[in-house]
């Protein structure tokens, strides 16, 4: 008879058949209700209110200057933000720095133009359950945040990109 098999092709792509594990992003609960609104100052001064985000997918990168495997991962995404439109996808950096001067001067060494917030009292840190660095946490058009990843990644990634490319893809 005829045999008919559910497993992907030979050589087909992880990230086509689940996105978050290739790139190795854990799920978050849908149950855990949209993400909560937010005013942080940003390294240029300005106040930076999360309502700028409404409407886009956004990659929240909690991160450190003292953290040298954040100070890896930064470039790519910077990289990654250029692979698509800001009016869809933001990369916003979040930090619990406190040295201005050093932030600018790591990031103008590398030329590297992503927003830095800073989470003075670590209120947005603690709703995201950030307890190492890097992570990043993913949320979607309707702010729901989706997963997270704890460690460094390769955010220019082919995974990356379909991860991104996947979110933007479906409807909250």
């Amino acid at each position: 008879g005829l045999s008919v098999s559910v497993a992907p092709l030979y050589g087909a792509p992880s990230a086509a058949i689940d996105p978050f594990g290739a790139l190795g992003v854990t799920p978050m609960s849908a149950a855990g209700g949209p993400t909560v609104a937010f005013d942080l100052k940003a390294l240029d001064g300005a106040t930076f209110s999360s309502q700028h985000l409404a409407g886009k997918v956004v990659v929240l990168n909690f991160w450190a200057t003292w953290c040298g495997p954040c100070k890896e991962e930064m470039p790519s995404l910077a990289r990654l933000q250029s692979q698509f439109d800001p009016g869809q996808v933001r990369v916003v950096t979040v930090t619990t720095d406190i040295h201005p001067k050093g932030i600018k001067q790591f990031l103008d060494h590398l030329g590297i133009k992503l927003p830095v917030l800073f989470d003075e009292d670590q209120e947005l840190s603690r709703l995201f359950t950030v307890r190492g660095l890097p992570t990043t946490v993913l949320i979607d058009q309707g702010g729901q945040a989706l997963g997270r990843a704890v460690g460094p990644r390769a955010w220019d990634s082919q995974e990356s990109i379909a991860l991104l490319r996947h979110v933007l893809d479906r409807q909250p």
